[in-house]
């Protein structure tokens, strides 16, 4: 190894890649013979002068919306792709977990497949029979390792694809969202052999739409964005970034149009979510927030009860109180108003959330209006570095040494 490359494990230098996309297609001789057997076309830049380094031990995240570029980005590294301008130079040995058990052969077992696929890799067939029991045990799939791969599951046929592709052993692994197909004991299986190779000194690059994967487990990342390299250092920076750039796309005004149910005397026509004096769609933890519920009445309601519930989006709820809970019920309710709903240095971390609306009667019995997901928001880094969990406690710690 060269004392130029001693800190690099992979170099991408000014990398672009196209592909043609066709305008129309012939669909008669006579069409074909008018355009002269040619099919109009343009060009589209899947990448577009790409360059960085992925250095030696450490985790790399790509990030960035559909049709950025990440999937053609991560087949060029990969090989499988080759770039029409630019290179991509790979100074470790690699392994790549982009399309698992791509070499498998759906007519024989399980056992047979193993080989193969880490031949296929690679690997040696005494190497293979080395670690045979290594990559079994992996799997969980022992009780049907003789058994043709085309009876598996989806699941089934991953783990093992998987377990191949991790005993090859290699200095470098080219992660893809497909291991998310696993069940999520497989999934933190995974995790740990990935922490356990990042103990071992070896170089990760992590492609996913998971940016808490981005901020807890990379050391660098960037953000692809139409091909260009949008931004590239800190992962939390660049998450905080890229997430706030997904919601200036959208930042018309919240209308409460989620699914609805109730008997109707009163309901929540609107929701804000308010900083300062601004509507917005976004917070940072440890912001004031107000949110604003907008109800009107078709008839007098006596001592209704208005509710809000936050909860992470597709997770757990994480506070959900009512204007009983601060005893603040009103003897009667009509005509139109503004409800406000005030949370000081708001202990949300990082991700997408989501808030639900309710107004019942006195008792919580009866449903008068009833919104699932009246608003959608996101909360992004502010006055805590917590990024696992749902909320932060706001610690103080103390450490004394003795001795």
């Amino acid at each position: 190894m060269s004392a130029e490359h001693a800190t690099t494990a992979l170099t991408v230098d000014g990398v672009s890649k196209t592909f043609k996309v066709h305008q129309e297609r012939a669909n008669s001789l006579k069409q074909y013979l008018a355009a002269r057997g040619r099919n109009r076309y343009e060009e589209f830049y899947a990448l577009r002068d790409v360059s960085f380094e992925v250095r030696d031990g450490e985790a790399f995240g790509v990030i960035g919306h559909n049709g950025s570029g990440k999937s053609t980005l991560l087949k060029c590294m990969a090989g499988i792709l080759q770039p029409n301008t630019g290179s991509v130079t790979v100074h470790r040995r690699m392994s790549a977990l982009l399309e698992l058990g791509a070499g498998f052969h759906p007519e024989l077992s399980g056992r047979d497949n193993v080989f193969l696929n880490a031949a296929i890799l690679g690997m040696s067939r005494p190497e293979i029979a080395r670690r045979f029991d290594q990559i079994v045990d992996f799997s969980g799939l022992e009780q049907f390792i003789d058994t043709p791969v085309k009876t598996y599951s989806s699941g089934m046929y991953v783990r093992l694809a998987f377990a191949v592709a991790i005993n090859v052993d290699p200095e470098m692994l080219l992660i893809d969202e497909i291991l998310a197909v696993g069940d999520i004991a497989f999934q933190q299986k995974c995790m740990e052999k990935f922490a356990q190779f990042r103990e071992e000194g070896r170089t990760l690059v992590l492609v996913t739409h998971d940016m808490g994967s981005i901020r807890n487990f990379c050391d660098r990342a960037i953000w692809l964005d139409h091909g260009n390299v949008a931004g590239e250092g800190s992962p939390t920076e660049l998450v905080d970034l890229y997430t706030e750039s997904m919601l200036s796309e959208d930042d018309s005004e919240p209308a409460a149009d989620g699914a609805r149910r109730g008997s109707g005397e009163i309901k929540v026509d609107r929701v804000e979510m308010i900083v300062g004096d601004q509507p917005t769609l976004r917070v940072q933890t440890g912001d004031t927030v107000t949110f604003r519920l907008h109800y009107s009445t078709s008839e007098p309601v006596k001592t209704p009860v208005f509710a809000v519930e936050i909860g992470r989006l597709g997770a757990a709820t994480i506070t959900a109180p009512s204007t009983r809970d601060a005893e603040l019920v009103p003897d009667v309710v009509s005509g139109s108003g503004v409800l406000d709903v005030t949370m000081d240095r708001i202990a949300l971390l990082p991700g997408p959330h989501v808030l639900h609306t309710e107004v019942t009667d006195f008792g919580r019995q009866h449903n008068y209006d009833h919104i699932q997901n009246a608003l959608r928001f996101d909360v992004i880094a502010g006055d805590s570095n917590e990024v696992n969990g749902l909320v932060t406690t706001r610690p103080q710690w103390s450490l004394e040494q003795r001795g």
